[in-house]
């Protein structure tokens, strides 16, 4: 099977509204006797669109309305319509995720984005999708060292940590561009974490005073010695704790960082510096850029050209279908259909053993709570050499103890595993659980991290579950 498909990729960030138009080739490497997976062979961006402002009501309210018409105008001036998209991803990341009608924004682009991926990304899971687009994780693998991937947007700075292309940790800090603007030459805002941070340094600054170039670039040199200090480059000071976003906290202190990518809206001034006026862009970007690519203690370390930079975080969306045997799985059947989850993946190597399996749970759960509480999530691994009953029961075991954000949440425990286990596995951790939680637990399903899916009502009498696996589209 080969099939062109067109992709939409729509970000809506703290800064910046953008949409990607790409064009993807898919086939089925699967053999004829074995469950299709259906691979992107082939992906070509042919549509970027302008770079907005996104549109606000207030410090709290999108406004959702002005976001749909850009989507409408970008649709129009990439010659598209909804009805030729078969598939894309629609991910809301930043602030603009805490901002209070974030879901009412999705609602709006129903109509244009029909049943692609929709996230509100936590800046722990926006780290992962800005990284992987920017390259961090395939250089860290490639080169086989530690890298850090800085996406340095308007209002955050969110970190993803990579070792071999392993994921090991990932951390934001209210670090931004726009956390600063100006406009007609005088500062109209100032985020009151950075006004605390340059008062605690010597350094005055007020809304409506001009807009002194000099000063603020003394500001934006104490942000970027704020990012090195979150790369453990120096021993952090005394306002870093307080930079963090709410319920933020540091990477870990090893693996030691040993280069570096940029990606979002700061990234450009950082790789390539811009000429002119400063403050073209109504904030202190470019100084900040300025600031990042001075810095001597985050010049201790190499810094590589990232893939993409301002649209690192999402550029489109690939999907394929496959069917399940109702023999070999567990479900609930008033829990279906159920859209959209996100899948914590662990991979073959973490997998070798129980304790290494519940470790990657654990360190991966916080990915999904960017409110501070589990939101659905599907826990998916191989199941691989653990078909006795004794291996079903400990495995059983193992998720139930690193799953409790999941378990004790309103949510169903969804897990996903490639081996014919899931009817064995889900009636474990259902008498686990004692009953009490509903599970669905399904099989012969290969999935990816930072992949999503749906899971349908059952058909031919119960006997099969048709699944969506959607991938997120990342440069390799």
């Amino acid at each position: 099977m080969h099939e062109v498909i067109l992709s939409v990729g729509i970000d809506i960030g703290t800064s910046t509204t953008q949409l990607i138009f790409s064009r993807l080739t898919i086939e089925n490497r699967a053999t004829s006797y074995t469950v299709p997976r259906i691979d992107i062979v082939e992906k070509e961006v042919v549509y970027r669109s302008k770079i907005y402002f996104t549109p606000l009501k207030s410090a709290t309210e999108i406004d959702a309305e002005a976001v749909k018409e850009i989507v409408r105008e970008e649709y129009r001036a990439a010659g598209m319509t909804p009805g030729e998209l078969r598939t894309g991803a629609v991910i809301i990341t930043g602030e603009t995720a805490r901002k209070r009608n974030a879901n009412e924004v999705l609602a709006a682009l129903s109509d244009l984005a029909g049943d692609f991926v929709v996230a509100t990304a936590g800046p722990d899971l926006e780290s992962v999708l800005s990284a992987r687009g920017a390259g961090a994780d395939a250089l860290s693998k490639r080169e086989h060292t530690v890298i850090a991937n800085l996406d340095v947007g308007g209002g955050t700075s969110n970190i993803a940590l990579y070792e071999k292309g392993a994921l090991r940790g990932t951390s934001c800090l209210d670090i931004g561009g726009r956390l600063i603007k100006v406009e007609q030459d005088r500062l109209s805002y100032i985020y009151p974490k950075i006004h605390d941070l340059a008062r605690s340094h010597g350094i005055s600054i007020s809304v409506g005073e001009a807009a002194d170039e000099k000063k603020l670039y003394a500001v934006c040199r104490l942000m970027a010695a704020q990012l090195a200090q979150a790369l453990h480059l120096i021993q952090p000071d005394g306002d870093h704790a307080g930079l963090y976003t709410n319920a933020g906290r540091p990477l870990p202190e090893t693996p030691r960082i040993r280069g570096v990518t940029y990606s979002g809206g700061v990234a450009d001034c950082v790789y390539q510096p811009p000429g002119g006026d400063v403050f073209r862009y109504g904030d202190v970007g470019v100084l900040l850029g300025r600031a990042i690519r001075e810095d001597p203690d985050l010049g201790r370390v190499e810094r590589y050209e990232a893939l993409e930079t301002i649209r690192a975080t999402v550029v489109g969306a690939g999907t394929h279908t496959t069917e399940v045997s109702g023999s070999t799985i567990r479900y609930e059947r008033n829990k279906l259909p159920i859209k959209n989850v996100p899948i914590l993946k662990v991979s073959e190597e973490e997998e070798a053993s129980l304790e290494t399996l519940k470790a990657s749970i654990l360190d991966q759960m916080p990915l999904y709570m960017p409110e501070g509480k589990a939101e659905q999530i599907a826990i998916a691994f191989t199941g691989e050499k653990r078909t006795g009953f004794a291996e079903i029961q400990a495995l059983a075991a193992a998720v139930t103890e690193s799953a409790k954000e999941v378990i004790r949440s309103r949510h169903p425990l969804i897990v996903v595993v490639e081996n014919d286990i899931g009817k064995a596995l889900g009636n474990a951790l259902n008498v686990m659980l004692q009953h009490e939680k509903d599970v669905i637990c399904i099989d012969g399903i290969k999935t990816l991290s930072g992949d999503y899916i749906d899971i349908g009502e059952p058909i031919a009498g119960g006997q099969v579950l048709p699944v969506v696996i959607k991938t997120l589209i990342f440069n390799s």
